[in-house]
């Protein structure tokens, strides 16, 4: 869809977006040339209260997140769906009056394009506050700035949990909140001996040593694992290795373009055994992009599908392609982005100010918002949110059913308030993770 397609949605929105490489290392080189903190190292990195305008002026907020490049498939949707929620918002009077204005440079899924982008957007455009990256990579290369600028963030991506953060707030659901239900699930149906494949890096690593824990609390045991680098894309020997260990059921924590070849060879060599995941089909989509029976048997913990068949839900999808008609699928992150817009919103106008620092004490006090997965509360102390978890399983023509009912189990973010994190008392910019319990 062109910039001229877009302007169509009624936002205000600047021009810069889509930058040649000349012009984006030109506006790098400004970073900390305007806007209102000290520098320091890093681009001239330091505090941030965003902008400083009248009563009048837009709020700025931004949203830096792929839109080409290999991450462009799931980073698009979180551009389309803030479109939508700025929208709503504009059209319902804005944030105390003001309107808000969206800017959504595009990172072509290059990490230092990201960090470049997240400066500018700072130190020029003194955003009121950033959501950013869809990837664990992408989150700990920009938290690093965020957290030098004391820079409200959002961050949307299901993860591996852990961030406890004075400046960032992960909107997603954690690898414990999703992998719990699902793992509960494929016990109690299919048996206890469990084999897990996962993607070498950050998420994928943490992801199985939480499968590893949840296991053990559930009898049950993984009887084989092994991690798979993001560049493969050739599974057999993967296959061979599951088929050998003869599991119950399969966890796949495998993530990207190159990894969902695992489920064409799977089906190809007639693997049945039954897949647990907190990664497949909510935000990738693989159960529409691939040929059925790919993902057969596949089931996945997730808080939000555009399937999931609730009155809210489906007035959501509606709105959602009548302003995009020609998006591919609504997937988890783009709803998480959607909602936590309107809970900045909520957010901004009790503390009656965009002020950084008031905006997350107001946050930090705790906050429901009506999300399109259902009511969800925000923990003010560790920043995560509450999740309607459900479990979703694709049948041989890749139709989604929900396992444990349309509006599924509300479960709490507690593993940071297990290891103690409370960001109202002690500010923190730290990553926990499953071997602090």
């Amino acid at each position: 869809m062109s910039d001229d397609q877009r302007s169509g949605s009624g936002l205000s929105r600047r021009n810069y977006l889509r930058t040649s490489g000349a012009a984006l290392a030109a506006a790098t080189s400004l970073a900390g040339c305007s806007g209102g903190s000290a520098g320091g190292g890093d681009g001239g990195d330091g505090g941030s209260t965003g902008s400083s305008g009248s009563d009048e002026d837009p709020i700025t907020v931004g949203v830096v997140d792929a839109q080409s490049g290999n991450a462009a498939l799931t980073g698009t949707p979180k551009v389309l769906a803030s479109e939508l929620a700025v929208s709503e918002i504009n059209d319902e009077g804005g944030i105390m009056g003001r309107e808000v204005e969206l800017l959504t440079p595009d990172p072509e899924s290059d990490i230092n394009t990201f960090q470049q982008h997240v400066r500018r957007l700072i130190n020029e455009d003194e955003a009121d506050a950033i959501w950013c990256g869809i990837r664990s990579s992408v989150r700990e290369a920009v938290r690093p700035i965020m957290d030098r600028n004391e820079q409200l963030y959002f961050y949307t991506t299901q993860y591996e949990g852990g961030v406890c953060d004075k400046y960032t707030f992960p909107m997603g659901a954690t690898a414990r909140q999703q992998l719990r239900p699902v793992m509960e699930h494929m016990t109690n149906e299919f048996g206890s001996d469990i084999y897990t494949i996962a993607a070498d890096y950050n998420f994928g690593q943490l992801s199985a040593d939480w499968v590893e824990i949840l296991a053990e609390d559930m009898g049950a045991t993984v009887i084989g694992e092994e991690f798979v680098p993001l560049s493969q894309s050739q599974f057999s020997s993967s296959i061979n290795n599951i088929q050998e260990a003869d599991p119950d059921f399969v966890m796949s924590i495998l993530v990207g373009a190159n990894h969902a070849s695992f489920y064409e060879e799977r089906a190809a060599a007639g693997l049945d055994v039954p897949m647990g995941t907190s990664t497949v089909m909510a935000l990738p989509f693989e159960h529409i992009r691939l040929d059925p029976p790919a993902l057969q048997n596949v089931h996945v913990g997730a808080n939000y599908m555009q399937e999931f068949d609730t009155e809210r839900n489906n007035d959501f999808v509606d709105r959602y392609y009548e302003m995009h008609p020609d998006a591919r699928y609504l997937n988890q992150s783009a709803h998480n982005n959607y909602f936590s817009m309107h809970l900045y919103k909520n957010a901004v106008e009790e503390a009656g100010t965009t002020n950084q620092d008031e905006v997350i004490a107001t946050l930090e006090e705790g906050m429901e918002v009506e999300a399109p997965e259902g009511d969800i509360t925000l923990n003010g102390p560790t920043h995560h949110m509450s999740h309607h978890m459900r479990i979703a399983r694709a049948d041989e023509n890749h139709n989604i059913e929900v396992l444990n009912g349309q509006e599924g189990d509300l479960i709490e973010p507690s593993f940071l308030q297990d290891v103690g994190c409370d960001l109202t008392e002690e500010v923190e910019t730290t990553q926990y993770t499953p071997a602090d319990l």
